[in-house]
């Protein structure tokens, strides 16, 4: 499968974005999708999570401000992201594995984008 990630920009602080992330393939709903991130130096982190079946998972720093969402029709998976922080600002990556487990490795990895917040 090929992804293909945009949305990115630059935000306030308190503003909003919406990432998404187009895939290829027919068989795309079997997929599970998670959105990653990724600063200068750390290690690229797991952000927010949807499986196959719907099932979400997100990370602790992000619960109650972001959403993942997936239109099966559209193949794309979409990341909502409320109550900006600058703690944020990141390279975003879409990124999908087969099965549903949302916590491992992902084997599918699309091109990074670029969200700044600024304070």
């Amino acid at each position: 499968v090929q992804l293909q990630a945009s949305g990115g920009g630059l935000v306030q602080a308190g503003g909003s974005l919406r990432l998404s992330c187009a895939a290829s393939g027919r068989t795309f709903s079997r997929y599970t999708m998670g959105w990653f991130r990724q600063v200068p130096g750390k290690e690229r982190e797991l952000v927010a999570a949807i499986s196959w079946i719907g099932s979400t998972y997100y990370a602790d720093p992000v619960k109650g401000r972001f959403t993942i969402s997936r239109d099966n029709a559209k193949n794309t998976v979409y990341l909502q992201m409320n109550s900006m922080k600058p703690e944020d600002t990141a390279v975003y990556y879409c990124a999908a594995r087969q099965g549903a487990t949302m916590t491992g490795p992902y084997h599918y990895w699309g091109q990074g984008t670029q969200v700044t917040v600024s304070s």
